[in-house]
């Protein structure tokens, strides 16, 4: 069989990423990868064994990302279908930097899981911020916006995610700003950022374009939970 290319991986991102430089974070077995769900949601299944998924829920709901709609296993229910856009960075990346962006940690927990759950840029779980550095904006002490990393399906590729701003701090550039010093650190280490976004929110893949992102492909994120 002719082995995947770097940019092919990214059809089936969980799966690459949780067998590959992400694999400490997988609790599935067998032909279900699962990553731990203090971690986040997500699950990838070998095809064929899609009925195995049952197994791996751990009590709660999975987020299966791949190039189209999963159909539901066996004593699962599809509870939600969502369109995405996979882009993916072209071109040189400079350096970045900025005084006002911060790396956020351990500290920032709590105001991180806020803001995420309130605007909703993806699953988010209370070890989300581990998956890699997030960087962030604090306005009068307040953590007004952030951007980080997720998936790593390769060495050589890493995801932009947990992009997003409180409302009443949207307009002034705050996620184009975070985005390119996350985008900057990528490069850095040699790594080649990539993004999901919804293929409905028009004024997120036009700020991606903006800032040397292409769209690569269409891929449909799946959650599945109990019957």
């Amino acid at each position: 069989m002719k082995p995947l290319s770097d940019i092919e991986v990214l059809d089936r991102p969980v799966w690459h990423s949780l067998g590959g430089p992400q694999r400490s974070l997988d609790v599935g077995q067998g032909a279900v990868r699962r990553l731990d769900p203090r971690f986040g949601p997500f699950a990838a299944v070998s095809p064929g064994a899609e009925d195995t998924l049952r197994d791996h829920m751990l009590g709660g709901e999975v987020w299966l990302v791949e190039t189209d709609a999963f159909p539901a296993p066996q004593g699962l229910k599809v509870l939600r279908e969502a369109p995405l856009l996979q882009m993916i960075a072209e071109g040189p990346i400079a350096a970045f930097d900025d005084p006002e962006i911060v790396p956020l940690g351990e500290a920032d927990a709590a105001q991180m899981a806020d803001l995420a759950l309130a605007t909703e840029p993806g699953p988010w779980a209370a070890q989300t911020w581990r998956y890699g550095q997030f960087h962030g904006v604090r306005i009068n002490g307040r953590l007004a916006a952030m951007a980080g990393e997720r998936m790593r399906p390769t060495a050589n590729l890493a995801e932009v995610s947990g992009v997003c701003t409180w409302p009443e701090f949207r307009g002034q550039g705050l996620a184009a700003r975070l985005i390119r010093k996350v985008m900057a650190g990528m490069a850095a280490r040699g790594e080649v950022p990539y993004l999901h976004s919804y293929a409905t929110n028009a004024s997120a893949i036009r700020l991606y374009e903006s800032l040397g992102f292409r769209a690569r492909r269409a891929m449909v994120a799946t959650l599945l939970g109990p019957e």
